[in-house]
């Protein structure tokens, strides 16, 4: 294997590892809000409040796989 492919394959492993936590940890999320606003309704706007940030948080750590991963990609 060429330096090319390595590099490749580094920046394709950084964003599919590095997207596998956040898309989990999101649906972790929703499922819990589900839960919470089915046994507790009348609590849907502090639910999806904190739901809200914690998905905004979980998905920041994808971007910055992304921004890793693109960042892998231009090394020369």
């Amino acid at each position: 294997m060429d330096a090319e492919a390595i590099k490749m394959l580094a920046a394709g492993l950084a964003i599919g590892l590095g997207a596998l936590g956040p898309g989990i940890g999101i649906g972790i999320l929703g499922y819990g809000a589900m839960q919470g606003l089915a046994r507790n309704p009348e609590a849907r706007g502090a639910i999806m409040t904190n739901m809200l940030i914690a998905i905004a948080m979980a998905e920041a750590i994808g971007i910055y796989a992304l921004i890793v991963a693109i960042i892998l990609a231009m090394i020369a």
